[in-house]
């Protein structure tokens, strides 16, 4: 069974950094989009950037695009993102999901995927 466990997540300052991780086991990272959501409170799941692990194509949003990068790291089976020069509205609960028979547009567009993390919170606050 796949399975998807987010770490990283805490309290930042405004301009600060944070690395989020995102361990894939059950399964190999290859083949897969692994995506990255956020979700603050009273508003929809938003997408914030998606990778796919074989051929590295990629979204960024426009509120993130420049101050986060997603990577992969194939041996730790895991996907990171990180997040630079946090703003206040940053903050919400960040979840990955993966992708492996829908590909990387119906995980970005459409939010489809075949397994999502339980999520981490992230704080932007001074």
């Amino acid at each position: 069974q796949v399975h998807l466990v987010e770490s990283g997540g805490g309290l930042a300052q405004p301009g600060g950094s944070l690395r989020l991780s995102c361990a894939v086991s059950g399964d190999t990272l290859d083949g897969y989009a692994i995506g990255w959501f956020r979700q603050a409170p009273g508003k929809e799941r938003e997408g914030v950037s998606a990778m796919h692990i074989r051929d590295g194509a990629n979204y960024y949003s426009d509120s993130v695009r420049g101050r986060f990068t997603m990577s992969k790291d194939n041996a730790k089976n895991t996907v990171y993102l990180q997040m630079n020069r946090l703003k206040p509205e940053d903050t919400a609960v960040y979840y990955c999901a993966g992708n492996r028979r829908g590909g990387l547009l119906t995980l970005w567009q459409r939010h489809g995927a075949d397994y999502w993390g339980q999520g981490t919170q992230v704080t932007v606050s001074s």
